[in-house]
């Protein structure tokens, strides 16, 4: 059996700036500090910063007075943040940058008079902090009938955002639907779609060309992990989304030559290692990369905790 591991995969540099917020937070403040929502979306990840000192909360109300609190990497409402300048919470905010520009963006255009239309799915931490940052009602739009459905007149001004961790493919097509529907819809000058997302669904789509069975991990709640597992069902191989390798089924391997590898953004490249172990256990021999795309990107971190960004950990 051959093994090949996508290229790029894991980790982006939002997730990297995020943890390390809690991390550094942890380090200059002392525990325990308090995170909202899932600081990013993997089970590892939360289990190991909650070993750490951290404790992840999905309400304010939840915080102690004056505690040390970090808003996750999928972005709040502005609700959360009065509500926190309310008790007056010292805040860390790990909010993605590439999540911030899709909010700048969507102010922007209703600033503009334009009514704004968000493409994502319904309930997500980040679709829920977008429509919340935005000072003007947000319509939701997930699929290509919802836009057919839209009650709004043809020639209205219309703009739209996305939602960061969405499939590229389908995105396209609801985006076509929308111009179909408004000719003047007034577009990001940059795809919203974040980069490591594309990456991770590009890399997936050369490896499916050479595998027979897809391992994509990833927690179930990760959008862009589900993603990546919806790209593979949809070329017709068998996918499936694991949170480790304690998750692997070895009847899916049966008569299996190729298998397929990646991860989500959240995930960890640890839990890729630990994979690849399970697969050498089992007298697997030949492992190796597939993609050649290397990523650069980085994001600084808050102005608080750059002075302590060179401490140990």
């Amino acid at each position: 059996m051959e093994v090949y591991l996508a290229q790029p995969r894991g980790f982006c540099a939002g997730v990297v700036r995020a943890i390390e917020i809690v991390e550094r937070a942890l380090e200059k403040y002392g525990p325990p500090v308090y995170v909202r929502h899932e600081i990013v979306h993997n089970k590892y990840v939360v289990e190991s910063l909650k070993n750490k000192g951290a404790i992840f909360v999905e309400d304010l109300s939840e915080v102690p007075p004056l505690a040390v609190t970090v808003f996750s990497a999928h972005g709040v409402a502005r609700s959360v943040e009065e509500e926190a300048a309310a008790r007056r919470l010292p805040v860390l905010n790990a909010t993605c940058p590439l999540v911030t520009k899709v909010h700048n963006q969507g102010k922007r255009y209703v600033g503009q008079g334009r009514k704004l239309i968000l493409i994502g799915h319904a309930g997500h931490p980040e679709v829920e902090g977008t429509m919340g940052q935005i000072p003007a009602p947000v319509t939701l739009v997930q699929n290509e009938k919802e836009v057919d459905e839209l009650d709004i007149s043809p020639d209205t001004p219309v703009a739209y955002v996305t939602q960061t961790t969405l499939s590229v493919d389908d995105t396209a097509e609801i985006v076509a639907a929308l111009r179909r529907r408004f000719p003047t819809v007034r577009a990001p000058r940059r795809e919203d779609i974040c980069y490591a997302t594309t990456n991770r669904q590009v890399a997936v789509k050369e490896l499916l060309a050479e595998v027979d069975l897809l391992l994509v991990i990833g927690s179930e709640n990760s959008s862009n992990s589900n993603r990546l597992v919806e790209a593979g069902r949809a070329a017709g191989v068998e996918s499936h989304l694991i949170d480790d390798e304690t998750e692997i089924d070895e009847r899916w391997l049966e008569g299996r030559e190729t298998v397929g590898v990646t991860a989500g953004a959240s995930a960890p490249e640890r839990l890729v290692t630990r994979v690849c172990d399970w697969f050498r256990a089992r007298g697997v021999t030949d492992i190796r990369p597939s993609g050649s795309l290397v990523e650069d990107v980085f994001f600084r971190l808050p102005v608080e905790l750059r002075r302590t960004a060179s401490t140990p950990a």
